[in-house]
């Protein structure tokens, strides 16, 4: 059986990303690119790098039939992704993209985005999308709440560990670089190849970073009970890839065992030899997460270093991942391409 999608977002970098990799799966068909700002235009122009695809022209939302279509993927700025989906039909299964319902608690996500949710209603539904721990919550979902690129490097990297108590939860250190991609593809004044070129710098610091709403929710859950991570994002002059170099404390030995339990089945994650440390080069274009376990001079001290596509794993990636559960398929359908090398 084949189904079919819609994608709404299509003209930036995570619509971009979705084609490519629906382009290769062997049971959805794409029926509808939305894309307000590109209406009328062929993907061709949009990204050339498509051409080679026979894909439908952009067209804005309100001009989508989606009486046809099975399943929307909903790759939007915050916000209007909660606008817009609040206004599709209500047996559409949609797979979002934005951060509009990654938050449970409506007054965390006013805190976090300066805005009250929209879409009440469907925040109460969504199922937060981080595959490899939601599965069943997902396969039985209608909407999917796809998590920040950063949160889900982050939470590879502990949720085993913050789960089977093996690190000091209250000396948890996140250093995470971020490629630039992740920005997305509107024009900014700091991105353009100037003034991001040549250096990198760190963003967001101390208490201002959106994704700290994410991890202060999932891993206060998973340890029933208050746990802040110390996180600093850095935004590094690359195009794709994140990062995330974790401080801890506990058993080198114990943590690295913890984790090749927690992943020893999952067709994406690979947890390294003890003392390797993973690259984004090995990963870049790719749906896999490595991770590596290195332990510290000082005794009782670990790195734990999780390394990631942004744009595939971290979200366009984990978006199919999360639609072929949804739609009763195999997990790995048009996801098992090698990563890019050189």
């Amino acid at each position: 059986m084949t189904y079919n999608i819609a994608i709404l977002g299509a003209s930036g970098y995570t619509g971009a990303e979705l084609i490519r990799l629906i382009a290769g799966h062997s049971s959805m068909t794409i029926k509808a690119l939305g894309g307000n700002s590109k209406a009328g235009q062929q993907m061709s122009e949009v990204f050339p790098h498509l051409r080679h695809l026979d894909l439908p022209a952009l067209v804005t939302i309100d001009d989508i039939d989606f009486s046809g279509i099975d399943l929307c993927f909903c790759a939007l700025p915050h916000k209007t992704s909660q606008e817009v989906i609040a206004a599709l039909p209500k047996t559409l299964k949609i797979v979002d993209l934005s951060a509009d319902f990654r938050l449970r608690d409506p007054a965390e996500y006013e805190k976090w985005y300066g805005n009250p949710h929209a879409a009440l209603e469907q925040q109460k539904e969504a199922v937060y999308g981080l595959t490899e721990f939601y599965r069943k919550e997902i396969a039985a979902a209608r909407l999917v709440a796809g998590t920040g690129c950063n949160a889900a490097t982050g939470q590879f990297a502990l949720r085993p560990l913050v789960a089977a108590g093996v690190i000091d939860l209250d000396e948890i250190i996140l250093d995470l670089k971020c490629a630039v991609s992740g920005a997305g593809r509107a024009l900014k004044e700091n991105l353009l190849h100037a003034e991001l070129s040549e250096g990198y710098h760190a963003y967001a610091l101390g208490s201002t970073h959106r994704h700290l709403g994410e991890f202060d929710q999932e891993f206060s859950a998973i340890a029933g009970r208050t746990v802040q991570v110390q996180f600093t994002p850095h935004l590094v002059p690359a195009n794709r890839g994140i990062l995330a170099t974790c401080y801890v404390k506990g058993s080198a030995d114990e943590i690295h065992a913890t984790l090749q339990k927690a992943y020893s089945d999952e067709p994406f994650i690979e947890v390294l030899p003890m003392g390797e440390a993973p690259s984004t080069r090995h990963i870049r274009g790719s749906n896999f997460c490595h991770i590596g376990v290195v332990a510290d001079r000082v005794e009782g001290r670990v790195i734990v270093v999780a390394a990631l596509d942004n744009l595939t794993k971290g979200s366009s990636g984990q978006a199919l991942q999360n639609a072929n559960l949804m739609l009763g398929l195999e997990e790995t359908e048009g996801l098992m391409m090698a990563p890019l090398f050189p």
